[in-house]
């Protein structure tokens, strides 16, 4: 249309000229970093630090260190530092960094597959007791936590623990992270394939690897060949699954994508089946595409789930095929339901071998220096040189002769370290919380271990299976969104008016048998001194509305808001 003086031409409006930034994805071409974790990434390998640790640091003491390394790169050998004590939870996002900093570390401890002999847990025992003041924690990860570690006595540790073949290499950072394996392998009756050989061969390649110490995120990796499902593989990065393949006999099923934190998301089947000697391979090609598509522009969207979420399972398996392994992989058979309704292998159980397996629960992963040790002599004396750690802060004895059982559980349960534990010792798990953790709001541990004892003596009665996960902040370290009632520690206001330690309440999450997140009723928060009331009271509904054999997260997807508050 022409213009004339009391009516300009039209005109036809311009998108705004911009470049789009991208996910910082380096298959894409995006190598520029995108925030601070990824340009002290580039500006040194974090696996570089140790020398650092070794020739300076430990030498000049805590106000030598860089804080790029501080804060960044000495996760790479396991350390973190800890919360500085007194800080309570409404400070944990208002401080600073260097303001929650305490001068000492929790050290972690990789144990891959959760195996031990019983000389290397009685060094774990001794260094706790010499270094740490007693503490050594079991993790959900089949790891040990160190806490009030002195930069001064790293390499000492480093060197006591490498002397009998264990490493904090990347047992924290953006790095792969251990490998979970079944407390089982090779050893149980009804086993569908072991997977160790496969996690030793990915220690060999991948970790300490430069090639794959820049990854985006964490990444989380599991391998098991049990029936019973016993590293919750829905919630790893990578799983490989043990199954029967129709024509080719024994091998894995593949899952990715799997996470939790504040975006939690199951992993996701390929539909592939995977032979133990590929498991490295694919291993090393999943933890490729991590490294290379995956988006490091936010720390929050860096985790392999949002790549498989954005992909889909299909293209996912066609790059990791026609880029990465160069060849197809064979379709296969979904895991069959698990075997049993426990995973963590608690009890006495026979080995294929003919001995036995005893497997324990302390409280809430919760030991010290000097239970490990014990634990060793006990392990040793009762014909064992061999022991392994479970993906749900457990531990077990391996390979006892059947007339050295019965005195080995009654010492162990002498340690109060239950064999035939209550459900409630059984099935509670909880993080490190704000007695060492600086992201932490409320304290679990003791919280966890005082519940336990509550319940046992309100509910001595109850014998379902139930699981009680407690964390200390949104960032499911412990799982409360797959657990039968997960707990996420936050301030809430008790009947006063007064903020106070507290928690949301997630209820009937699951892995393994109908995997899925659990449900959260509006509004329903408890503080932590009504914690067992509550647990008592939702438990005491459960039993009284349950139909036959139903599971409490079957009754919780179908009871009204008022019956679970």
């Amino acid at each position: 249309m022409a213009a004339t003086p009391d009516k300009p031409a039209a005109v036809t409006p311009r998108r705004k000229a911009g470049r789009h930034r991208g996910e910082g994805q380096w298959a894409v071409g995006h190598f520029t970093p995108l925030n601070g974790n990824e340009q002290f990434k580039k500006d040194d390998d974090g696996l570089n630090v140790r020398t650092r640790i070794e020739t300076i640091y430990s030498k000049r003491g805590f106000d030598s260190i860089d804080p790029n390394d501080l804060r960044g790169r000495m996760r790479w050998w396991g350390l973190y530092t800890q919360r500085k004590p007194g800080i309570d939870g409404g400070k944990t996002a208002i401080l600073e960094p260097e303001e929650l900093d305490d001068e000492y570390f929790m050290l972690r401890v990789r144990i891959d597959g959760g195996r031990l002999t019983t000389e290397q847990l009685r060094v774990i025992g001794e260094i706790s007791q010499e270094f740490a003041r007693g503490t050594a924690d079991l993790t959900d990860r089949q790891n040990v936590q160190y806490h009030w570690i002195r930069i001064e006595d790293v390499p000492e540790i480093w060197r006591r623990l490498e002397e009998v073949g264990l490493s904090t290499t990347e047992a924290c950072g953006d790095t792969p992270r251990v490998i979970l394996g079944s407390p089982v392998a090779g050893i149980a009756e009804n086993e569908i394939i072991d997977g160790s050989p496969a996690i030793d061969e990915i220690q060999r390649r991948f970790i300490g690897n430069p090639d794959f110490s820049n990854l985006p995120r964490k990444f989380k990796s599991a391998v098991s060949g049990s029936p019973q499902l016993d590293v919750a593989h829905e919630i790893n990065d990578i799983a490989f699954v043990g199954v029967n393949h129709p024509e080719h006999g024994p091998g894995f099923d593949l899952w990715v994508g799997g996470g939790l934190s504040t975006n939690p998301k199951l992993g996701v089947r390929l539909g592939a089946w995977v032979p133990l000697d590929e498991v490295p391979d694919v291993y090393g090609g999943v933890i490729g595409i991590f490294r290379d598509y995956g988006y490091r522009r936010l720390r929050t969207r860096a985790r392999l789930k949002f790549l498989v979420a954005d992909w889909g399972p299909e293209k996912f398996r066609q790059i990791l095929e026609d880029e990465y392994l160069k060849y197809k992989l064979v379709d296969g058979p979904a895991p069959s339901q698990p075997t049993g309704t426990w995973r963590d292998h608690l009890g006495v159980h026979k080995q294929k071998d003919g001995r036995f397996y005893v497997g324990f629960a302390p409280r809430v992963g919760r030991v010290d220096g000097a239970t490990l040790t014990k634990i060793a002599d006990l392990a040793g004396a009762h014909g064992s040189g061999r022991l392994r750690t479970t993906a749900e802060q457990k531990m077990i004895v391996l390979d006892v002769e059947e007339g050295q059982v019965e005195s080995l559980v009654a010492r162990l349960e002498a340690l109060d370290l239950r064999v035939t534990p209550s459900p409630f010792r059984r099935g509670t798990m909880a993080c490190t919380g704000i007695e060492f953790c600086k992201l932490a709001i409320v304290e679990t541990k003791a919280r966890g271990a005082s519940l336990i004892d509550e319940l046992e003596r309100r509910i001595p009665e109850f014998d379902e299976p139930i699981t009680i996960n407690i964390n200390g902040c949104p960032n499911a370290c412990a799982r409360i969104q797959v657990a039968d009632i997960g707990l996420k520690g936050q301030l809430v206001l008790d009947d006063a008016g007064n903020q106070v330690e507290g928690f949301q309440v997630h209820l009937g999450g699951a892995l393994g048998l109908e995997a899925g997140f659990g449900r959260k009723v509006r509004g329903l928060k408890v503080t932590s001194a009504e914690l067992p009331d509550y647990v008592e009271r939702v438990l005491l509904r459960f039993q009284e509305q349950r139909e036959a054999g139903e599971r409490f997260a079957t009754w919780v997807a179908r009871a009204s808001d008022g019956d679970l508050v």
